[in-house]
């Protein structure tokens, strides 16, 4: 579906059990037809209430699942390698790093909430390390890595560019061409920096450090997933998080995973998301693993909502990613494609896509030859510039 969130973290701060915990999917759902890329590139799930039951209909859907009336839409998660500090000069898997970081629309970088984990990743007692230092660190060197690349020849470009008179933001863009990096996003960064576009053989080194700065917020916007918030030294550092103006997202990846697998087990009704569970086996359990469950329960769900993992991943698509859902459907009156099937497909499109865009989604064919399209919720019909709403049912008619 095009949109890519990178996972990202120092080592042993729960980045992998997130990614299993995300990845896992949750038995109704395990028979998506999804083929892994690489072992680092997985299937996770978001969760939207449906239109079904609004619509008062049952629904079959076949790209996405929807369980008591909620819709989990498939994305693509990808657990990026550890950083290790000096990334940006290559120490470590660093360059790879930074490369496989540029793929990525939106990063989800796992702190340890707890601070029990020095700047390398190795265990320290909890609430020794400052998260703040590990979030400050990530944003570091990538701004360094990005500003290698960008002042790298920089006095022979510069001279180059004020004599031939080329756009500043097209030169630049093309240099960040591998880290997708619009042009609009290069072309904001320069005005929001305050530099002057016309004089970059002005630019100092500082200069092009605060540009990468200010152009690392626009294009690679981070979303902090607080993990280990059941530790006691979790709270404040949340707090503090969050007093230092950074979207913190408190989680539990540890008692989201053993949710799921408890879940698929048949010995609890879970969904991710949920802000409680139901044992439905228990006497099938040992004390050890209800004592465990109930921890779960007042350390994690009462205290904070949820685990906080699928919190995390909506938050990166829904608002980060300005994505809403919208259905296609064939048939406007019965809400059906071809087959017959109610409610099939959900597409995750951005806020402000256009019907006519919708239609070229779905088969350039449907795009060119596009008439009108339906919206099915009011059975009334809509232009090509109509511009699609989150939960829009829409039939679209073209030309045959």
């Amino acid at each position: 579906m095009g949109h890519l969130v990178g996972l990202t973290g120092k080592p042993n701060v729960g980045k992998s059990t997130f990614f299993s915990a995300a990845t896992l999917a949750i038995v109704k759902i395990a028979s998506y037809p999804f083929t892994t890329i690489e072992p680092n590139v997985g299937t996770a799930f978001l969760r939207r209430k449906c239109v079904c039951k609004e619509l008062g209909v049952t629904d079959n859907p076949i790209n996405s699942t929807c369980i008591n009336g909620e819709r989990f839409i498939p994305v693509t998660l990808v657990d990026l390698p550890g950083l290790v500090p000096g990334a940006h000069m290559g120490r470590g898997l660093g360059n790879r790093f930074l490369t496989e970081v540029s793929t990525a629309d939106v990063l989800i970088h796992v702190v340890d909430a707890s601070g029990g984990t020095d700047e390398e990743g190795r265990p320290v007692k909890p609430g020794t390390r400052d998260p703040l230092e590990d979030i400050e660190f990530l944003e570091r060197e990538y701004v360094e890595w990005m500003k290698g690349i960008v002042w790298k020849d920089w006095p022979r470009l510069s001279k180059l560019m004020e004599q031939t008179k080329r756009d500043i933001a097209e030169v630049l863009a093309e240099k960040l061409t591998g880290l997708s990096i619009g042009y609009e996003e290069v072309e904001e960064s320069i005005e929001k920096s305050g530099l002057e576009a016309k004089k970059p053989m002005q630019w100092r080194e500082e200069d092009v450090r605060e540009f990468c700065r200010i152009l690392r917020e626009q294009s690679k916007p981070i979303v902090i997933a607080a993990n280990k918030a059941d530790k006691e030294e979790a709270e404040e550092n949340i707090r503090r998080m969050k007093e230092a103006g950074y979207e913190v997202i408190p989680t539990s990846a540890e008692a989201e995973l053993v949710l799921r697998k408890a879940e698929r087990m048949g010995y609890i009704e879970y969904l991710p998301g949920d802000g409680d569970f139901r044992i439905l086996r228990g006497g099938e359990m040992n004390e050890k693993q209800l004592r465990g469950l109930q921890a779960i329960r007042e350390r994690v769900l009462d205290k904070w909502g949820s685990t906080g993992v699928q919190k995390v991943l909506n938050y990166a698509y829904f608002d980060v990613l300005g994505l809403i859902v919208v259905y296609p459907v064939e048939n406007p009156t019965r809400y059906t494609d071809k087959k017959g099937n109610v409610l099939p497909d959900v597409y995750l499109v951005k806020r402000g896509t256009t019907v006519r865009k919708l239609a070229y989604m779905i088969h350039s064919d449907l795009g060119e030859k596009f008439i009108y399209g339906i919206n099915a919720k009011t059975k009334m019909r809509i232009g090509e510039d109509y511009i699609l709403q989150d939960g829009d049912v829409i039939s679209i008619v073209s030309a045959a």
